[in-house]
């Protein structure tokens, strides 16, 4: 996900970027995060203003009871009454605006690098190099997907109800592929020199 200070800082070369992706709502996403995000900041600065006010006045109460000035205590205590109350308002605002912020960020998708050249299928990508001979495959070859269900090797559905999203559950002979490829990666990492350490 894209930080909000990048967009802000780089607005126009994040909008030409993503459109080089076909996403076509580039400018208009970019600008919401924009105007959201001066929205919250404003937010804060005016929650974090009337907090202090708040504190300032609770400590004048005290002193104003000390004196035995009990009506100036009480005008003061109304008014942090309201300043609570505005706070819990601008508390609840906040929290709107930074759930419909995330909600647009998740929207917009990572930008290409520049020399990654515009297109709007996969004959529009430039090969860069290529290693050995792609394999052919039979006519009846199964995608990942089918093989996936077929093997009962992971659990999408478990892995979204554990954390949300993007992390599946390995189990069987996935779980023991996967744990392959990660000890193979960490063999291949320490003979390049590498040293392996436990935090």
């Amino acid at each position: 996900m894209l930080q909000v200070a990048y967009l802000r800082e780089n607005q126009n070369q994040v909008v030409r970027l993503l459109l080089k992706r076909n996403f076509t709502q580039a400018e208009e996403a970019v600008n919401e995060v924009i105007v959201l995000d001066q929205e919250r900041r404003n937010t804060v600065q005016n929650l974090e203003s009337i907090q202090s006010e708040s504190n300032t006045l609770s400590k004048q109460i005290g002193l104003l009871m000390r004196e035995g000035n009990q009506k100036g205590a009480e005008e003061v205590k109304a008014r942090t009454f309201e300043l609570k109350t505005t706070a819990k308002e601008l508390t609840d605002k906040l929290s709107g605006i930074e759930q419909q912020l995330l909600d647009v960020l998740y929207k917009i998708p990572n930008v290409p690098n520049e020399k990654v050249p515009p297109g709007t299928s996969e004959e529009h990508n430039e090969i860069i190099y290529e290693h050995g001979s792609a394999p052919t495959l039979p006519v009846d070859a199964l995608p990942h997907w089918e093989l996936i269900k077929k093997y009962d090797i992971i659990d999408f559905e478990l892995g979204v109800k554990i954390t949300g999203a993007g992390f599946p559950i390995y189990k069987g002979k996935g779980a023991r592929l996967q744990r392959a490829l990660i000890n193979f990666f960490l063999d291949e990492a320490l003979s390049a020199g590498y040293t392996e350490v436990q935090p």
